[in-house]
């Protein structure tokens, strides 16, 4: 995974520069989540493994796919993906890209992992309480998880913040055996 990253990371750098330029952040943002879904799934990822397809076929079955999303320079993109052989690196790219738009524009992504389906009074509530404590705008992925028995496990970045049940008793459960 960490060489897929690191090639990526060019990629997703050159994209976003050029959209930060352009103040078309949101724009490209939703291109590469198109071209990343385009590019992840089974058939397109045959086509893309696919000797007989020239890149300009390749690359008239992907941006009809994609369809009006693609700007002249998002085109031009896929382009160089295309004749580089990294198309399917797209979901990576997509990804390496959000983290810096997210950066520039003080967002981090809070990963949160509750027992049971939240509402959106008691996500609201978590978002500022989370906002607070990064003194940062919070943009919440919410899952479930009935493995945590109730409560949530929250991961910003590096940091995870585990107020679940499981949690408490595997904490109780290290400390018992020191």
């Amino acid at each position: 995974m960490a060489e897929t990253v690191t090639i990526a990371r060019p990629y997703a750098e050159a994209a976003f520069g050029t959209a930060d330029a352009d103040g078309t952040l949101a724009k490209w943002a939703q291109a590469l989540e198109t071209m990343a879904h385009m590019a992840a799934h089974p058939e397109m990822h045959a086509a893309i493994g696919n000797p007989r397809l020239t890149d300009e076929q390749l690359y008239g079955l992907f941006a009809s796919l994609c369809g009006d999303v693609l700007s002249a320079e998002m085109q031009n993109f896929v382009r160089v993906l295309i004749e580089n052989g990294r198309l399917t690196l797209a979901p990576e790219i997509r990804d390496i890209f959000l983290e810096l738009k997210n950066e520039r524009e003080g967002v981090v992504e809070a990963v949160v992992a509750s027992a049971f389906q939240l509402d959106a009074a008691q996500t609201a509530a978590l978002v500022a309480d989370l906002e607070r404590r990064f003194k940062r705008k919070v943009k919440p992925r919410v899952t479930v998880d009935k493995e945590l028995i109730g409560g949530v496990r929250v991961q910003v970045g590096d940091e995870v913040i585990d107020g679940s049940v499981r949690g408490q008793l595997a904490a109780m459960a290290s400390a018992l055996r020191n």
